[in-house]
């Protein structure tokens, strides 16, 4: 059983001219220098500095027409938009270890963001059964050699219920009572014993 959730992704289309690039380059830095989002910027911002004092002056030497500015200005460039990237890596890092305010992390860095469905496999769920007053359960495979003990509850936990073992890991509960709002849990057993009983989940028998 899968669940579709959102990640926030730091997107930037960074610009093609020398220039522009620079000038972007400053406003990044700009944005990440003191930023209580990214305490430990420090080597990301002196790669990013580096790279734009080489591509600026690297730009200047160009404009002589000397013999190897030219390629020397593009090498430049290249490598700024190596360091661009790695910050915009950076930022993604922070943004995805605080998911509730990913989209303020990475808009404080002037990045513009965007929502990406990703799909997550959950560990224990129940749905309607084929037939009125059953349930069908699923939960995470516990490994090729393990069985599976459930309950369910009628009372908000305070009683439980137990179902037949299965070796999958699935089943279906029937006959139960319709109209009432139904707690299920499952363990695993495997070689090593019993495991800790799951979350319980809840669902509206119909």
């Amino acid at each position: 059983m899968t669940s579709k959730t959102h990640r926030i992704v730091a997107v930037s289309r960074f610009p093609t001219s020398v220039v522009a690039l620079l000038k972007y380059t400053q406003a990044f830095i700009a944005a990440l220098t003191n930023n209580h989002n990214f305490t430990d910027a420090a080597q990301v911002i002196a790669g990013l500095q580096a790279a734009f004092q080489a591509l600026d002056a690297g730009e200047t030497a160009a404009k002589t027409r000397a013999i190897g500015t030219v390629a020397a200005r593009d090498n430049a460039k290249d490598a700024l938009l190596t360091a661009l990237h790695g910050a915009k890596a950076y930022v993604q890092q922070k943004a995805d270890a605080a998911p509730e305010q990913a989209q303020a992390i990475i808009e404080s860095a002037g990045l513009a963001v965007r929502k990406t469905a990703i799909r997550i496999k959950l560990g224990f769920t129940a749905k309607a059964g084929p037939v009125s007053g059953s349930v069908q359960l699923a939960a995470r495979a516990a490994g090729r050699r393990a069985s599976y003990e459930w309950q369910w509850s009628a009372d908000g936990g305070k009683t439980w219920t137990s179902l037949p073992s299965t070796l999958q890991a699935k089943t279906t509960v029937p006959n139960l009572p319709v109209g009432t709002n139904c707690s299920f849990r499952y363990r695993a057993v495997t070689k090593t014993g019993e495991g800790d009983w799951s979350q319980v989940i809840s669902l509206l028998v119909k």
